[in-house]
């Protein structure tokens, strides 16, 4: 579909990332972006999830490309739920019981210096099929929100404590009134994707490393920051090229 209208998810990154609150004019996550020549970037939403799951990508794709700077298309997926191994130039995005590891889901981001180049969501059913997490609000939240990190954004707000602010990106304990972008979202990605670039990254067939993996803690790299029940993780993969992995503890 193409319309134009342990959950790891994102938190500051120290020294490059910005650190925000609900009342910020700036959520991104530092500079990165994906590469493009023109507006709107098409990026592609691989589909490795199970049939429970294809509505919450729907209703995100959806959501995003109401964006007038990007659109997201999903597409068959590249690899398998458990597997969730990372396409170039595209998002993977995938579903399975991981096991009691800690994390709701993970959001995962490889860059070649300021520019993204591939990206894999992967959400844990282990808790996702519990009473707490099995319901429409925290699976739209979440998917959401781990697709959003992919394209550049950060969270709006990260005390959980506060009032719901009516955005996925906010980190809320109650997500109903976080179910998707606002337009403070939309805007923001205006501002990341106001220059272009001389090349596109989410056209490109080969991408940062299928080498680095991001499935385990011991993947991730080193802990830049934790709030809470937020994480993100760098690795640096030699030659300007880091993994980014972005997490939220069940």
């Amino acid at each position: 579909m193409l319309k134009k209208t342990m959950y790891v998810l994102t938190a500051a990154l120290s020294g490059i990332f910005m650190t925000v609150g609900a009342a910020s004019a700036e959520h991104s996550w530092g500079s990165f972006h994906w590469a493009r020549t023109a507006n709107p970037l098409v990026l592609r939403l691989g589909d490795n999830l199970s049939s429970s799951w294809k509505p919450y990508l729907s209703t995100t794709s959806t959501d995003w490309s109401g964006s007038s700077v990007l659109d997201t298309q999903i597409v068959r997926g590249s690899t398998t739920g458990r597997r969730c191994q990372p396409s170039a130039g595209k998002i993977e995005v995938c579903n399975a019981t991981y096991g009691k590891n800690g994390w709701l889901g993970i959001a995962s981001v490889w860059a070649s210096d300021s520019h993204i180049t591939q990206a894999t969501v992967k959400l844990n059913d282990t808790y996702f099929n519990t009473t707490q997490y099995s319901n429409p609000a925290w699976k739209n939240l979440v998917m959401c929100q781990e697709v959003g990190h992919a394209f550049g954004l950060d969270h709006q707000d990260e005390d959980s404590q506060n009032l719901p602010i009516g955005s996925c990106m906010d980190y809320s304990n109650d997500p109903a009134p976080n179910q998707h972008p606002n337009q403070h979202d939309f805007d923001q990605l205006e501002t990341i994707y106001a220059h272009l670039d001389g090349f596109d990254s989410a056209a490109k067939t080969t991408g940062v490393a299928a080498q680095a993996q991001a499935g385990e803690p011991g993947d991730w790299g080193k802990l830049v920051r934790q709030d809470g029940k937020t994480a993100v993780f760098e690795r640096d993969l030699g030659n300007g090229r880091k993994l980014f992995t972005f997490v939220i503890y069940a």
